[in-house]
């Protein structure tokens, strides 16, 4: 019988650095999506309170402990980073698998994304707790500021080297203008 090995999207795929914006794959652990169904906003508060945790408020995410809730849409939200705790009141699903997770930080970082976001991700306008259900280039993603100069970038798996490559293609574009200027 054959023995399968679980493998991240971009296995030995090495951390690039250009211009002084950094991307890499980073693994987050379990990634949950909880749907509130009809009347159960208060079962999922109660359920979520045992972790130390609300339920997100729009394009936001709440952090606790490693453990993060990340708002995708109405009603939904990822668990990232922990186990969900059983909840009345909403449709949970595993969705660890059919996510790959990049992180892009630096002071750069804003100006790479600008390339492919159509949303304005400068830390006036996107501040630390941010999180946006948006396309990079053509790919749909959850985009989260998790600090000044960091994003983290959540993709299907079937998008991760895609991702990859447009997030790349980004950063030699920008450090080889840094590289023109006196």
């Amino acid at each position: 019988m054959p023995e399968l090995i679980a493998k991240s999207a971009l296995e030995g795929q090495s951390p690039l650095t250009l211009g002084g914006v950094t991307l890499a794959e980073v693994s987050v652990g379990p990634i949950t999506s909880i749907s509130i169904l009809p009347g159960g906003a208060k079962a999922v508060a109660k359920g979520l309170k045992g972790l130390g945790l609300t339920f997100p408020a729009p394009n936001a995410f709440v952090e606790k402990a490693g453990v993060r809730i990340i708002w995708t849409g109405r009603d939904q939200a990822f668990l990232v980073g922990g186990e969900a705790p059983a909840l009345e009141g909403a449709a949970i699903t595993d969705q660890s698998d059919g996510w790959a997770v990049l992180a892009l930080s630096g002071v750069g970082a804003v100006d790479v994304l600008a390339r492919l976001v159509p949303l304005d991700l400068r830390l006036s306008a996107c501040p630390v707790g941010r999180a946006f259900r948006a396309p990079v280039n053509h790919m749909n993603a959850v985009i989260v500021r998790s600090g000044d100069y960091a994003f983290e970038i959540m993709v299907f798996r079937s998008m991760a080297r895609t991702a990859w490559h447009e997030l790349a293609a980004a950063m030699e574009a920008m450090a080889a203008r840094a590289a023109l200027k006196p």
